[in-house]
């Protein structure tokens, strides 16, 4: 089987379509490209709940900010290719701003008071153009399943809540050995920073496991970072925790140099 790469919307649809007459369930993982085992386990996610799977490679312009790294974020087209033909990828969709965007660029979408919180407080533009751009995105492609990664927890639950006729499934967070979160936003952290970078899952998981409280852990982490929050909140609706409260996410964002690192850990809350 041979990975079918389209940059045309009709042709994308007229082989989906083909595949649906066929009755075939299609996947469907959204990318900004920059590809690594992240994203290559949520591949894996989407060919173990259909019959095919598409991938879209799109930098999306209306989730950055104009200070934000839109201009520099990795763009490895060809690797990325290669990589997902290995994989036997179906299909790969790799469409122009122009297409996503035939009325030109301008936010349509706003999600309201959940996109204004966590990174929302730093990138307050953030949110409205993912859940755009996802939202078109479904709208094209008209997948059973989508895939998204838990690094992401507020931007999936923010998709969860404000698209629909997709199922949303959730892939874990994949570390490298020294616990990093895998993001492609790594390959902008010098050889020190890199060093460094691994403190923060350490002093989440020190949070979790109770070595360390919320006080203790924020004054841990900014001896290392910059931190923009460090958060304990109900996984399921990012609010404050309550007695109906059945699953914990503890949630942070720091900046490491120039660079923004996230990460969290979902856990269940006991005896509830």
């Amino acid at each position: 089987m041979s990975t079918v790469i389209k940059s045309s919307i009709l042709e994308l649809q007229e082989t989906l379509g083909a595949w649906r007459q066929q009755g075939q369930a299609i996947a469907f993982v959204p990318t900004m490209g920059g590809l690594h085992q992240g994203h290559l386990s949520l591949i894996k996610i989407a060919k173990e709940n259909s019959d095919r799977v598409v991938v879209s490679i799109f930098v999306n312009p209306m989730q950055f900010a104009e200070n934000e790294d839109f201009g520099e974020y990795p763009r490895t087209l060809g690797d990325d290719l290669s990589l997902l033909k290995e994989l036997q990828v179906d299909c790969v969709f790799t469409p122009t701003a122009e297409m996503i965007y035939p009325d030109g660029l301008g936010l349509t979408i706003d999600v309201g008071k959940v996109g204004q919180i966590l990174c929302g407080k730093t990138r307050p533009h953030f949110f409205n153009g993912v859940t755009q751009v996802v939202q078109r995105l479904f709208d094209i492609i008209e997948p059973d399943v989508a895939v998204f990664g838990q690094k992401d927890c507020q931007q999936l639950s923010i998709i969860k809540q404000f698209t629909s006729g997709v199922k949303i499934l959730s892939g874990a967070i994949v570390r490298e050995a020294d616990g990093l979160a895998m993001s492609t936003r790594n390959q902008y952290l010098s050889v020190d920073e890199r060093q460094i970078a691994p403190q923060l899952y350490r002093t989440l998981s020190q949070l979790h496991q109770g070595k360390l409280d919320l006080y203790m852990a924020k004054k841990q982490l900014q001896q290392y970072f910059k931190l923009d929050y460090l958060e304990i909140l109900d996984a399921n609706t990012l609010k404050q925790i309550t007695d109906n409260t059945s699953k914990i996410a503890i949630l942070c964002a720091v900046f490491l140099g120039s660079t923004r690192l996230i990460d969290n850990i979902i856990f269940r809350r006991e005896n509830v």
